[in-house]
């Protein structure tokens, strides 16, 4: 199969809306309406439900995987990178909802583990530790993001560093604000309004 074909492959994926339709199936309303107005796992936690934040991390992720996986499967390693930068491009720019999708932060994730999964693990540790440290999730992206490439060059192939490069990209782009706001000082902290 051509690569473009991987790359819409790994964009029809990212661009189903977990966050969004399971907000609106627990009777939330519109997660568009509520904090950051993001599809995203971390907006969902401003609803007050843990529960339902968790599960769209986790199906956020799962898609960029199998994002990766199938282009695996069907071409071969060459497939990954477009399947891949495809699936976080869905979910940040996703066309059923006007092109307005989520920061793709866990979605990259998925990609990462699927492509080289000592990366996308390491990478979500960093998470984990500045999350844990500043209470703050866009800098724990950032950061995680920032280093991943580095993890890349250290764990895997030349293909999975470009990837993880291509990746770091496109969240920083979508963080614009958030680092506004850390700059600024005015971020909010897990779990509080945006």
């Amino acid at each position: 199969m051509p690569s473009p074909v991987f790359a819409l492959l790994g964009y029809l994926l990212g661009s189903i809306p977990f966050g969004l339709i399971l907000t609106r199936l627990a009777g939330l309303g519109d997660i568009r309406r509520i904090g950051s107005g993001n599809i995203g796992a971390t907006n969902v936690l401003r609803t007050g439900n843990k529960g339902l934040a968790a599960v769209t991390l986790l199906l956020d992720g799962a898609k960029g995987a199998a994002a990766v996986l199938i282009a695996v499967w069907l071409g071969g390693r060459d497939a990954i990178a477009w399947a891949g930068i495809g699936a976080v491009l869905g979910h940040a720019f996703p066309v059923w909802l006007g092109f307005r999708g989520g920061k793709a932060v866990a979605t990259s994730y998925g990609v990462l583990i699927a492509a080289a999964w000592p990366v996308g693990i390491f990478a979500g540790g960093i998470w984990l530790v500045m999350a844990a440290l500043s209470r703050i999730s866009s800098l724990a992206a950032l950061a995680s993001f920032a280093l991943a490439p580095v993890i890349a060059a250290v764990q895997a192939d030349a293909a999975v560093v470009k990837l993880a490069l291509v990746i770091a990209v496109l969240v920083f782009a979508r963080h614009h604000t958030n680092i506004r706001r850390l700059i600024a000082g005015t971020e909010p902290r897990i779990g509080q309004k945006a």
